[in-house]
């Protein structure tokens, strides 16, 4: 694998901690990011799609696939950008930029493995 390919990889096997986390013990997770626990479904649900883009960061890695590696940078970039509009709107903690912040630094490491290749 190239680093490029591997700053994927270990972003996928980041989402796929968190898919499993969200999905099986939300309730601790979530007061670690000022969040109140919940019972409603829809957390697990997030944390299945979690997962599932997970997967694609894990099988797509070892391809060195340059297009879906682009393409990843700009999307999680933008990942910082929809957290910070939801703060300022008031729908979200502002805790939850973290997330936002580990996609824009896992975005980073990819786009300059990506340029060093």
């Amino acid at each position: 694998m190239t680093a490029a390919s591997k700053s994927l990889y270990v972003f996928g096997i980041y989402l796929l901690i968190l898919g499993i986390l969200l999905v099986v013990i939300p309730n601790v997770l979530l007061p670690l990011f000022q969040l109140p626990e919940t019972n409603e479904v829809w957390i697990r649900v997030v944390g299945v799609l979690v997962f599932c883009l997970g997967l694609y960061y894990f099988f797509m890695a070892p391809t060195n696939n340059t297009l879906f590696m682009t393409l990843s940078v700009y999307v999680r970039g933008t990942i910082i950008v929809w957290f910070t509009l939801f703060v300022l709107l008031d729908w979200i903690s502002p805790s939850l930029i973290v997330f936002g912040l580990i996609d824009l630094l896992a975005a980073g490491w990819t786009y300059f493995a990506l340029r060093k290749g």
